[in-house]
Formats: structure tokens, C-alpha cells, sequence
């Protein structure tokens, strides 16, 4: 009790504040409930150039993590050394946020799609290199120890024994990550990486509620039915 004191304190929230204004909250809603959709065309192909931008991101993730994990596997790297370089490079990348990686990447390269991808597919390298390199640590000792035996190098004990033991897992994880991504490209067009969420960033600068909406509502259902055939290709591949 007395830390959540102290934290409201600290932040200075002012519950009172959202009671007293309960009442602008609710004229504020009921902008939205006029969804124009006028423009439907336009927003069902912006909602496509965000999938891309998620799908592309994700190949970007998986060529990047396909390199690097063999590397960040404590018990097949080819020397400690490298092992934790590598680690600490998907630990760099898996810090810093997508929308600071968004940002910078707009400021280099301009507004559009290819700083959204790059943004999503170096941040999430990181959590793809570490789920892949974890599940390479889990395959038994014994796979390994077979091909060291013949005398095989690093790459072809990755190649033949490590990536064959854990396709189930790089499927699971990659989908899982690609359903993350469409909810978050759609995030970093608020920022100016493309797709929909420039669109309804510019909605909301010119007050343009009953349109912001209707681009929601595509948001939400896409991202529902996206969701439903992930959980549905994931039981498939289990």
C-alpha cells in the first residue's frame, strides 16, 4: 500500500482528474462512432502495405537470426569469444525499441514503408536469434556429438544437425513473431514508416475522427483474423 502511495505521488496521478473529466471522454468516443468509409479502397491497400511492411520485416528477422543463432548456441559456437559477442548483439538489438529504430531510420531515409521494415526486422533479430539459439542449446548432446565425430565443421554441424532439430520450434516462433509485427507496423506508421498508421496519424492531425474510425475498425479486424489463422497454423505445424 505504501509503495503504490508513494509511486502515485511520485508520477502525480490525479484519479480525480479522470473522474472529472469522465464526461469529455465520452463526447470525445462518440466522434468515433460515425465510421466514414468513403475512402475504403484506399485504406484496404494502405492495410496491405502494412501487412507487407510486417511480412517483410519478419523475412528480414529470420534471414538475420538463421546467421546469427548457430553463433549465440553456447554448445556449438566455434569459440566463447564469438559466442558472446553475439549475444550481446541480440541483446542490443532486442533493447532498443522498434519506434526509436522507426524514428532514426526516418530520419535517414525519409518517410515510407523501408524504415518501418528495417526497424521491425533488426529489432525482432533479436528475439528470433535468442528463441532459435535457446532451442539449439535444448537438442540433445548427442546429435551433436555424432557429427563431431566425423570431423564436420561448424557450418555443417548448424546446417545437419542444429536447424533439422528445431524446424518445429522456427516455425512457432517465426509465426508468433509475424503476428507480432502487424500489430506493431501498424504502430510505427504513426511515426512515418508507411502503411496505415501514417494514414490515421494524418486523421487525427486534421481532426478527421469519423475517418480515423473506419481505419480502426480495418486495423482491428484485420489484426483478428491474422491472430485466428495464426493460432490455426500453429496447431497445424504442433
Amino acid at each position: 500500500m505504501v509503495l503504490t502511495w508513494l509511486t502515485t505521488v511520485n508520477l502525480e496521478l490525479s484519479f480525480q482528474s479522470v473522474i472529472w473529466g469522465f464526461g469529455d471522454i465520452i463526447d470525445y468516443s462518440k466522434q468515433y462512432l460515425s465510421p466514414n468509409f468513403s475512402e475504403f479502397l484506399k485504406y484496404v491497400k494502405l492495410m496491405g502495405q502494412t501487412l507487407a511492411i510486417a511480412l517483410w520485416g519478419t523475412v528480414l528477422s529470420l534471414i538475420v537470426s538463421l546467421i546469427l543463432s548457430p553463433l549465440a548456441a553456447k554448445n556449438i559456437s566455434p569459440h566463447p569469444i564469438i559466442y558472446q559477442i553475439v549475444r550481446e548483439l541480440l541483446n542490443f538489438l532486442r533493447a532498443i525499441p522498434d519506434l526509436v529504430l522507426a524514428l532514426i531510420f526516418v530520419s535517414a531515409l525519409g518517410l515510407g514503408p523501408l524504415p518501418g521494415l528495417l526497424a521491425l526486422g533488426l529489432h525482432t533479430s533479436g528475439f528470433l536469434g535468442k528463441f532459435f539459439a535457446e532451442s539449439m542449446e535444448r537438442v540433445k548432446p548427442g546429435i551433436y556429438e555424432a557429427l563431431k565425430a566425423t570431423g564436420a565443421s561448424f557450418f555443417q554441424i548448424a546446417m545437419f544437425a542444429a536447424w533439422p532439430s528445431i524446424l518445429q520450434e522456427v516455425a512457432g516462433y517465426t509465426l508468433y513473431i509475424f503476428d507480432r509485427n502487424v500489430r506493431v507496423a501498424t504502430i510505427l506508421g504513426l511515426v512515418g514508416a508507411g502503411g496505415i498508421g501514417l494514414e490515421l496519424s494524418a486523421t487525427f492531425g486534421f481532426f478527421r475522427y469519423d475517418q480515423a474510425s473506419a481505419l480502426i475498425l480495418i486495423i482491428m479486424i484485420t489484426i483478428i483474423v491474422i491472430d485466428y489463422l495464426s493460432i490455426w497454423l500453429r496447431k497445424r505445424i504442433s
